[in-house]
């Protein structure tokens, strides 16, 4: 069971990966595909984007949110690796 959700993870890292990559060339706003990771990616990112407005200054054009959520999701993968092995940090 963890190997499926850790799996899933990375599933959604590559997600996200594509959606920061894809918003570097101006995706037309009503391409399916470019709704869809925006859908799935939004809440997450829009959440973190929330935070380091709080905290962080303008960094300009540059939308540092899905490295920081990708950087949690590996945090949370090597967790569950650790906690399924049964090893002490």
């Amino acid at each position: 069971m963890i190997q499926f959700i850790i799996s899933l993870l990375q599933v959604y890292i590559y997600i996200v990966i594509a959606r920061a990559v894809v918003s570097w060339f101006s995706p037309n706003p009503s391409n399916q595909i470019w709704r869809i990771l925006c859908d799935i990616t939004e809440p997450p990112l829009g959440f973190i984007r929330k935070i380091l407005r709080r905290y962080i200054p303008s960094l300009g054009a540059i939308d540092i949110s899905p490295i920081i959520l990708i950087l949690v999701l590996n945090m949370l993968i090597y967790l569950l690796i650790i906690s399924s092995r049964g090893l002490k940090f």
